[in-house]
């Protein structure tokens, strides 16, 4: 099982962070292969909606984000985490998103169209942490997440999702959450 951690957090250390981490070691621990990007360290843009991956299935920006496709496609899962700002995740995380435009063209120019509800690449998870504790704080992200798998041929598995983590450490301060954190990426590692 190869596992894609996304850090889509501008602080480093943070909540989102701390989560992945523990998410990270469990699945490794129970076997996995685990690649980690960054995206506060890439260096690229968000989608110029160019059109130019329409007809082949590649970005046409050179930039970082040319070395994260083959990561796409190499993973059985994906994880991406962040922080919520605004009901949304963090515009680093976002880029990613944004920039998985092309293979979602890619994925209509090489699969029949009575075939796109199929995922056949793997599953995508999400971590999601805000401080606030609003009713519908993970609604906006959720959807996002949902249809950036879809773009990349990969069904949506679910996540954690933590609300009042508002100092830099408060997920440290939590065992339950370290414990839960640690326990679902040995779930994911299985395959379950």
């Amino acid at each position: 099982m190869n596992i894609l951690g996304i850090y889509g957090s501008p602080r480093k250390k943070g909540n989102s962070e701390v989560i992945l981490d523990e998410v990270l070691r469990g699945a490794e621990e129970s076997g996995a292969t685990v690649k980690k990007v960054s995206v506060r360290d890439l260096k690229m843009s968000g989608c110029r909606e160019c059109g130019g991956c329409d007809k082949t299935g590649q970005c046409v920006v050179k930039d970082d984000m040319q070395k994260i496709y083959p990561l796409f496609e190499e993973a059985d899962a994906i994880i991406l985490s962040s922080p919520i700002f605004f009901y949304g995740i963090s515009a680093q995380a976002k880029a990613i998103v944004d920039r998985a435009q092309a293979m979602w063209a890619k994925r209509i120019l090489n699969k029949p169209r009575d075939q796109w509800k199929n995922h056949d690449s793997g599953t995508g998870y999400l971590i999601a942490v805000g401080a606030t504790k609003g009713k519908n704080l993970f609604q906006g992200v959720e959807l996002v997440a949902k249809y950036f798998y879809d773009a990349l041929d990969m069904g949506y598995g679910g996540g954690l999702f933590y609300k009042g983590l508002e100092g830099r450490d408060d997920a440290l301060k939590r065992p339950d959450i370290l414990k839960e954190a640690y326990e679902f990426g040995k779930k994911i590692a299985s395959g379950d």
